[in-house]
């Protein structure tokens, strides 16, 4: 008898571990992502009608896009469209989606010494940061952001370097914190700058111009590269967070009242 039971105990705990592993969605995104505070609103309700777990890993795009190249998550959800494209065209990547969107701002000191919010162009910015050499912050980790800026320097022909340029390697939240401190210029997405607003004085310096916009997508990983992803749940992920359900939480999350995202499946989406 004894024995019986305890085969019948390991069956049960065996059956359990394999239950639990079926339940996991593991999600690669941005920082951005979880520094705004939208996916502690957003994923609680995919979870309880889902029956699943959602294991996010927050790191930079770049990173992101490896993990996902790698098979190490199931779903990936970024904001760097050409290497989304490029992800997607190496076979990586299945059922890419917009999600929603906002917008790159630049800030910097209240003072704002070089007088940025004067100027009228992301390329007269750019080259009025580096010949002015007022200190500028770069994450430098090959998130999305760091993409964008890489792109804004390019369009102007400019290989940043020197004692005003500053790559830390970093993620969003600490970058605010250090240009914060050292009264230095970055670029960062707005909804993490509004999600720090009270914990940095920095203001926006410039804003508004569409070379600034942010459009965020989702893609499945494909299961004929990772036969053992969970490939039917991203894509009930997926479903998820293009739904009507969904767009409508990303549309009315805000901190100190002002909207973060903008959902791209949304009627009316500006």
């Amino acid at each position: 008898m004894i024995k019986r039971c305890f085969f019948v105990f390991i069956c049960n705990a065996v059956f359990s571990v394999c239950v639990a592993d079926a339940a996991i969605l593991r999600v690669a995104t941005t920082t951005s992502t979880e520094n705004s505070g939208l996916l502690s609103v957003l994923h609680p309700v995919f979870e309880k009608s889902n029956g699943v777990r959602l294991n996010v890993i927050a790191v930079g795009t770049g990173k992101a896009l490896q993990l996902g190249a790698n098979g190490d998550v199931d779903v990936v959800l970024v904001h760097a469209p050409a290497a989304e494209v490029a992800f997607m065209n190496a076979g990586f990547g299945i059922h890419r989606e917009a999600v929603m969107h906002n917008d790159f701002v630049i800030v910097g000191p209240a003072s704002d010494p070089l007088e940025l919010h004067q100027l009228s162009t992301p390329n007269e910015v750019m080259k009025k940061i580096a010949s002015g050499q007022g200190v500028f912050i770069s994450r430098g980790d090959d998130s999305g952001t760091h993409k964008k800026e890489n792109s804004l320097w390019q369009q102007v022909g400019i290989n940043p370097k020197g004692h005003w340029y500053l790559s830390v390697g970093q993620g969003m939240g600490a970058v605010l914190r250090m240009a914060n401190e050292s009264g230095a210029y970055t670029l960062t997405d707005r909804g993490t700058y509004l999600a720090y607003q009270g914990k940095v004085a920095l203001e926006i310096v410039f804003q508004g111009d569409p070379k600034l916009n942010n459009p965020y997508h989702v893609m499945a990983i494909n299961p004929k590269r990772h036969p053992h992803v969970k490939f039917d749940l991203a894509q009930q992920y997926i479903a998820f967070l293009i739904s009507e359900e969904s767009q409508k939480i990303i549309n009315n999350f805000k901190r100190k009242g002002q909207v973060l995202f903008y959902g791209d499946r949304s009627k009316g989406q500006p």
